[in-house]
């Protein structure tokens, strides 16, 4: 908190640092090297033995002696030698985006002996091309904006980022607001080139890029390269498009549509790193190298153009929107579903044109190993592929899909997930060229027959059956709806009393309010079940239904079996017989509460006072008598 002092971050092992700020060095790093901090003087002052921080203000020199007070003496030694000196001493207001020493021995060497050799005029326009006939100081460098600079008046690029890092033609500013008699002095990272080429004169110029070239004719993007605007291309190389496979490129190179997604997924526009076709790219850098999605496939960075730079990539970026439904699953999460489908002899429906969804399974569904390969798994993937292309936030409760295995599946939208039948959808959609996958947390059950039908079919419920038709519940069961059956197994039968039991089947009246205390009127399926859902049952009482430790409870019951599915309804198996809670005497509601009686029900102390009391004694009496009267004793 002294006066003056600068945080300067610097990069361990060379001489490089930076004055910066609390939003840049607070990991201690830069592009993943490790960096130290250190405080000095900020520019322009100096200690005072026995004073905190820097509090002597330097009296201000014009620009060429600032250049040698912030360490910019390469350009100093160039302003001097091409004549440019006695400008940037005299009057004047000037801006000058000063390269360090680095940046000038970092030129190759060819570059740098055509600007100095023989003194000649190109050294005077290179740095009259790093200034601007004004004072800009950073507050007025806005992102996105252009400056005239005093070499016939080309733009120098200005971008101005989140975290407080400012560029000049893709260079970085090391030390910014250097104030002068006549100016200001900024000084940056690199010697900054004039640019007279659009973004497409680049591509038909650049021999590495001859098949983005065609590429871009072909999808009709010419007119936007060559257009105003600051845009970034991550332009893919000969080299990338050749990595492709054969098939794959083919098939883009064919298909306008896809061929446009995927030109302008290297299409950068604005700073959210968002391309146009809709993809966020995760743009970052490690040690020298710009990285793209986590990976250094930028071989060539920072060539600037009048309406942007192009970044030389080594890989193709294909977005998703390009892809078949095949490729999009391939490389996500439901790999291991895609090898079922291709032993099921499926692939064809997901690499062609079809306009299809595909309900993937995540890997974690086949941890302990694939399932095997036959005619039933067979159509059951079948029923995995629906038609027609879907989006998930377009589904409805109650909707029904056609499957290409000609079944009819459900979506059920509930609080916290949506489902198709007893699958519910994991993660985002991938939306490809043709389909859409949806990623799903389990295989689906496709339904099969009523209620009934599911219960007479498999043997742990036959005494339910039997107890369903003496009860006169079979129509219920079999009639169009929603139903969730919480089904009783033999088991929970035999877990009966035998004279209970006996009892209760003697009785249809009492079977049938058991029975329909096993039913609720919607369909529930588990992957709705968070910590508590509570379902009005068909006797009229709450059904609790909780998840523990991954296991369906019923009214605190563990379910043997969930998401039997069934067209009218889900089943779910369980070992016990539901009981409804015992019917209680309920007080009325529709009478006041007098608010004597509550008195005497709440203080009982009071009533060996009251008796003996004799003015008390008489209305004590009286308000007893109406409390028997009333039941409340």
């Amino acid at each position: 908190h002294s006066p003056n002092v600068c945080a300067v971050q610097k990069l361990i092992g060379t001489n490089r640092k930076y004055f910066t700020n609390c939003k840049q060095w607070y990991q201690r790093k830069i592009c993943g090297k490790s960096t130290v901090i250190s405080y000095e003087c900020c520019p322009g002052y100096e200690k005072v033995p026995g004073e905190k921080g820097c509090p002597a203000a330097l009296p201000l020199s014009n620009i060429y002696e600032t250049l040698g007070v912030v360490g910019s003496t390469t350009t100093q030694l160039y302003s001097d030698r091409s004549n440019l000196r006695p400008e940037i001493e005299g009057p004047g207001s000037f801006t000058i985006f000063a390269p360090s020493n680095e940046a000038w021995a970092s030129l190759p060497a060819e570059t740098l002996d055509s600007l100095v050799s023989n003194v000649n005029i190109e050294l005077l326009n290179a740095l009259r091309y790093h200034m601007v006939n004004k004072r800009v100081l950073t507050d007025d460098l806005k992102h996105g904006t252009t400056l005239n600079s005093m070499y016939q008046d080309l733009p120098v690029q200005i971008h101005h980022y989140p975290n407080g890092i400012v560029t000049v033609n893709c260079a970085r500013v090391l030390k910014a607001d250097h104030h002068a008699t006549n100016g200001v002095v900024h000084v940056i990272d690199k010697v900054i080139a004039t640019t007279t080429n659009s973004i497409q004169q680049i591509i038909e110029t650049e021999e590495s890029l001859e098949t983005l070239r065609a590429a871009v004719a072909a999808s009709d993007l010419n007119s936007l390269l060559e257009s105003e605007g600051q845009y970034t291309l991550l332009a893919p190389t000969n080299e990338a498009f050749e990595k492709i496979p054969r098939e794959t490129l083919n098939r883009i190179l064919g298909d306008p549509e896809a061929l446009r997604a995927m030109c302008a997924e290297a299409i950068i526009a604005g700073l959210t790193m968002e391309t146009l076709e809709g993809t966020t790219l995760d743009v970052g850098c490690s040690g020298e190298e710009l990285t793209l999605n986590g990976k250094p496939i930028i071989a060539n960075k920072d060539v600037l153009a009048t309406n942007g730079v192009v970044h030389f990539v080594n890989e193709l970026l294909i977005p998703d929107s390009a892809k078949t439904l095949f490729e999009l699953a391939q490389e996500s999460e439901v790999s291991k579903s895609m090898d079922i489908f291709r032993q099921a002899g499926l692939s064809s429906h997901l690499t062609g044109n079809e306009q299809v969804t595909l309900l993937a399974p995540v890997n974690d569904v086949f941890k302990d190993g694939l399932p095997v390969v036959d005619n039933n798994m067979k159509n059951l993937l079948l029923n995995h592929i629906v038609k027609d292309q879907l989006f998930s936030k377009y589904l409805y409760h109650g909707q029904k899909l056609q499957t290409l295995g000609d079944k009819e599946l459900r979506v059920f939208v509930y609080r916290n997930n949506l489902c198709i039948e007893n699958a519910c959808i994991a993660a985002h959609d991938k939306k490809g060229r043709f389909g859409t996958l949806f990623i799903m947390d389990k295989m689906l059950t496709p339904p099969s027959g009523t209620v009934m039908d599911v219960l007479k079919a498999d043997h742990r419920f036959s005494t339910l059956v039997a107890a369903i038709q003496s009860a006169g519940l079979t129509e219920n069961l079999n009639r169009p709806g929603t139903f969730t059956v919480f089904a009783p197994t033999n088991e929970a039968f035999r877990a009966m009393p035998q004279g209970e039991l006996n009892k209760l089947m003697g009785n249809a009246k009492e079977l049938a309010n058991i029975l329909k205390f096993h039913v609720a009127d919607e369909i529930l399926v588990s992957g709705a079940v968070n910590a508590l859902v509570r379902l009005k049952s068909m006797q009229g009482d709450k059904l609790e239904v909780s998840m523990k430790n991954n296991v369906i409870h019923i009214n605190k019951e563990p379910v043997a079996e969930s998401d039997i599915m069934a067209t009218n309804g889900v089943v779910y198996a369980v070992n016990s017989v539901l009981q409804p809670q015992a019917s209680r005497p309920q007080e009325r509601g529709d009478e006041p509460a007098d608010p004597a009686l509550e008195i005497f029900k709440q203080a009982s102390a009071l009533s060996k006072v009251s008796q003996r009391n004799p003015r008390l004694a008489p209305v004590y009496s009286r308000l007893l008598a109406r409390m028997k009267n009333s039941g409340a004793f």
